[in-house]
Order: C-alpha cells, then sequence, then structure tokens
C-alpha cells in the first residue's frame, strides 16, 4: 500500500480532568454558569470523552447538573423557544 492509501491516524494530546488538575474548581449545582458549560444546547450532559473530566468528577457533574435542574437553576430542555 503507497503512502498515499493510508489513513491518517490523528495524533491526540493526553486530556487532563478539569478538577484534577485545578483542585481549588469546584463542581457545585448553585452555579449553573460553570455547569451550562458541561451540557449541549438541548440541555443533554456531554459525554466524559467530550468533557475531558475523569470517571469521578464526571458523575459528581452530573449529579449536580441534575441538582441544579431540579430546583429550576437549570432547564432540562436548553434555551429555546417552542
Amino acid at each position: 500500500m503507497s503512502e498515499e492509501m493510508r489513513p491518517r491516524r490523528r495524533r491526540t494530546s493526553p486530556r487532563f480532568c478539569a478538577f484534577c488538575v485545578n483542585k481549588e474548581a469546584e463542581i457545585d449545582y448553585k452555579q449553573p454558569e460553570g455547569l451550562r458549560r458541561y451540557t449541549f444546547g438541548r440541555g443533554k450532559i456531554r459525554p466524559r470523552r467530550q468533557t475531558g473530566l475523569c470517571a469521578k468528577h464526571q458523575r459528581k457533574l452530573a449529579r449536580e447538573i441534575k441538582r441544579s435542574r431540579h430546583i429550576a437553576l437549570l432547564s432540562f430542555t436548553g434555551d429555546q423557544n417552542r
């Protein structure tokens, strides 16, 4: 197989969990603007491969987003008008 025919492989740099690196950063349900960064426009929680968080912090993030939704700080459906 010639070089032109081979598919290129993407080299990705290793990701580091933002909350493990910065110990002062906190995941809190009372800060919806910080949690909104980890949701899609329609309100779904972003998966771990996109957020780059470790499993421990991804679980905590999901729990805090759900808490924030429950007390109406975050919407369930996103910011779209119907």
